[in-house]
């Protein structure tokens, strides 16, 4: 009977460690946030990236327009001829607009994934710059993990951070810094 009274003493003296240890390692734990947006503002390369990227939205943007206006242009003299003409060749005019209509939808959508892949293309150097950074600040700081403090479209993440907190660990002034902007 001491036996199996000693035996469920270790055991539970194990448990209590083993569930304590987990506690006692989060208590440990160093976290630091940064704000992106804040640190790409600030990039002298991101009024290249900027100005880069808004004249390709642009030429993009021509060639769209180009395109819509000769289909509305195809339109209209359909509309216009549509009384006169016979059965066969209204539906073999309806049919190529039709296709006109559909190559422009595609040209629409090609645009779109020409931009984002653009914008990743010119995107990325600065992003892997920032990373780097905010890896080299994280380890000089003794920093477990580092969270972004907004979503990609702005929205706030972290809602509150005391003032002793948000001094200590944010990171984003230091990132800069390592930046040297």
């Amino acid at each position: 009977m001491k036996k199996l009274i000693i035996l469920s003493s270790v055991f539970l003296i194990a448990i209590t460690t083993l569930m304590a240890a987990p506690a006692a390692q989060a208590q440990d734990m160093k976290i630091g946030f940064v704000e992106p947006r804040a640190i790409l503002e600030r990039m002298p390369e991101m009024r290249a990236v900027q100005q880069r990227l808004q004249n390709f939205a642009e030429r993009k943007q021509n060639e769209l327009v180009t395109s819509e206006r000769q289909l509305q242009t195809e339109i209209e003299l359909y509309q216009q001829k549509v009384g006169v003409i016979s059965e066969s060749a209204r539906q073999q005019e309806e049919q190529r607009l039709t296709q006109m209509e559909t190559e422009f939808r595609q040209l629409q959508q090609r645009a779109q994934q020409e931009m984002q892949q653009r914008q990743a293309e010119l995107m990325g150097p600065l992003l892997q710059q920032m990373e780097e950074a905010i890896s080299t600040v994280a380890s000089r700081m003794g920093l477990d993990y580092v969270l972004n403090t907004t979503t990609s479209n702005g929205d706030v993440i972290i809602l509150y951070v005391s003032p002793r907190v948000q001094e200590e660990y944010d990171i984003t002034t230091a990132v800069m810094d390592q930046l040297d902007i």
